[in-house]
């Protein structure tokens, strides 16, 4: 699950990068900005887990 998170936000920042930058792209900045917001919340509940 640690990695799946720390791949998925590796991918969300490279598209937010790809999307910032390229503005024909725009799309990829939203897909990557769900992206990283599917990693942090996958970090959480397994942070929130180990806690318990």
């Amino acid at each position: 699950m640690t990695s799946l998170a720390v791949i998925l936000l590796i991918v969300g920042i490279v598209l937010l990068l790809l999307g910032v930058f390229v503005e024909a792209a725009k799309f990829l900045l939203w897909i990557g900005l769900i992206i990283v917001i599917i990693a942090v919340i996958a970090w959480l509940l397994r942070f929130v887990r180990r806690q318990t």
